[in-house]
C-alpha cells in the first residue's frame, strides 16, 4: 500500500510540476548553459550504498527521481552516477555524470596511519586517536584495505590526480617520503624517509596517563563538574603523551602510496591545494576519507572548501564516520552521507565506471 501511494505521489509530482530550466551562474569562464530539471520517478528502485553494509548502511529511501545529466565534459571517459536529497523535490535525485577522467582528482581525507604496523600507536592506556580506540582504528584499517586501496588501484591511470590530505605541514621526514605540491622526491630520498619515519615513530614512549580514579562533583549538580572533568574524548596532554601529536602521521599502511600520488597538509591552508589542482587541470573531485561527520566535511581538503571551486562527488562507501557507542560505523556513515548529500552529490565506487568508447556520444 505504502509503494502504491509513493508512485502515485511521484507521478503526480512529475505531471504537474513544469521542468525547471537552470542557467549556471558561477562559471569561472563566464560561460553558462541551462540544465533542464526534468524530475523521472524511478519505480521500484533498489537500495543505494548496498555494496559494503559493514561500513555504511544502505540508504533505502524509497521515493527516488532521474534527472537529465548535469556534468558533461566534451571526451568524457568516466562515469559517474550520483545522487543528492531534496526536501523540495521530496526525494533523491539521481544524476549521471560524463567526466574526463585527466580532469578529475580522487582526494582522500585524513587516512592516518596509526596503530597499522608503522610505529605510529594509540597513547596507553586510555589515549585517543583518529577513531580513538585500537579497536575502532582497526575497523578502518579494514576499509581502507577493501575499499579504498582497490577503489585508487581500478582509477589511479585514469584521473589526473591522487592526493592524500595529512594534518600539520610538510616536516623534513614526510618531505622525504611523499610527493607534496611543492616537489616530488627522489627514490634515494624516499627510502632515507622511511627508515627515518620508522626510527622517530618507534623511538617515542606512548604511555600516557590513566583514567581519574577520583572525580570532585558538586553535591547539588554533579554531573557538571563529573562530565567536565571527565569528557567523552579528551585527547591532550593527560592521556596522549606531549608530542605525540607533533609526530609525523603517515598515511595508513593499507594503501599503497604511488610516487605521482600527493600529500597535501591542512597546516598549509585551502589555498595553496586550489591552486595546484587547477594548475593541473583538475576540474572535479571523488572525495573519500575519514572522519564524513568532521574532517571530510571541514578540514583543508574537506568538501566545505572543495565543493566552492570544484564538481565535487562524495564516495559514500569509501568514507567512514565517527561512531561512538556503536561497535560497526555502518548507521554513522549512512547518516552522515545523508545529511551531506542535501548540499553535496553523492556516488559510490560501483557507480565510477570508465565510459566504454567516449568517441560514440
Amino acid at each position: 500500500m505504502r509503494m502504491t501511494t509513493i508512485r502515485a505521489a511521484c507521478a503526480v509530482l512529475s505531471c504537474l510540476a513544469p521542468a525547471l530550466v537552470i542557467a549556471a551562474t558561477d562559471d569561472p569562464s563566464g560561460g553558462t548553459r541551462p540544465y533542464e530539471n526534468r524530475l523521472t520517478p524511478i519505480p521500484d528502485p533498489a537500495p543505494i550504498l548496498a555494496d559494503h553494509p559493514e561500513f555504511v548502511a544502505p540508504i533505502t529511501e524509497t521515493a527516488r527521481f532521474e534527472a537529465p545529466i548535469l556534468v558533461d565534459d566534451p571526451g568524457a571517459d568516466l562515469d559517474v552516477r550520483a545522487w543528492r536529497f531534496s526536501y523540495n523535490a521530496r526525494g533523491i535525485i539521481e544524476v549521471p555524470n560524463r567526466l574526463r577522467a585527466d580532469r578529475t582528482a580522487i582526494v582522500v581525507v585524513h587516512p592516518w596511519g596509526i596503530d597499522d604496523g608503522q610505529g605510529w600507536t594509540t597513547p596507553e592506556p586510555a589515549g585517543a586517536a583518529f577513531q580513538c580506540t585500537p579497536v575502532k582504528n582497526g575497523i578502518v584499517l579494514d576499509h581502507a584495505s577493501e575499499v579504498v586501496d582497490p577503489f585508487l588501484r581500478s582509477l589511479r591511470d585514469r584521473v589526473g590526480l591522487v592526493v592524500y590530505s595529512l594534518p600539520g605541514t610538510e616536516d623534513p621526514i614526510r618531505g622525504k617520503l611523499y610527493r607534496s605540491i611543492r616537489r616530488t622526491p627522489t627514490p634515494e630520498e624516499r627510502a632515507e624517509g622511511r627508515l627515518e619515519l620508522e626510527a622517530k615513530l618507534r623511538s617515542f614512549s606512548y604511555r600516557g596517563g590513566a583514567l581519574p580514579a577520583v572525580i570532585e562533583v558538586s553535591t547539588e549538580t554533579p554531573t557538571i563538574g563529573y562530565l567536565g572533568r571527565f569528557p567523552g574524548l579528551d585527547a591532550g596532554p593527560a592521556f596522549d603523551p606531549p608530542g605525540f601529536w607533533k609526530l609525523p602521521i603517515p598515511v595508513m599502511s593499507p594503501i599503497a602510496v604511488h610516487p605521482e600520488d600527493v600529500v597535501a597538509y591542512d597546516g598549509e591552508g585551502y589555498g595553496p591545494l586550489r591552486d595546484f589542482l587547477k594548475a593541473n587541470g583538475i576540474r572535479h573531485v571523488l572525495l573519500a576519507g575519514y572522519n564524513t561527520d568532521m574532517c571530510v566535511c571541514s578540514t583543508t581538503a574537506g568538501y566545505e572548501n572543495l565543493r566552492q571551486d570544484f564538481d565535487v562527488f562524495l564516495v559514500g562507501d569509501a568514507t567512514i564516520a565517527t561512531f561512538p557507542a556503536n561497535p560497526r560505523p555502518s548507521l554513522a556513515t549512512n547518516a552522515a552521507v545523508s545529511f551531506a548529500a542535501l548540499d553535496l552529490f553523492i556516488t559510490q565506487v560501483s557507480w565510477i565506471r570508465p565510459r566504454p568508447d567516449p568517441q560514440a556520444d
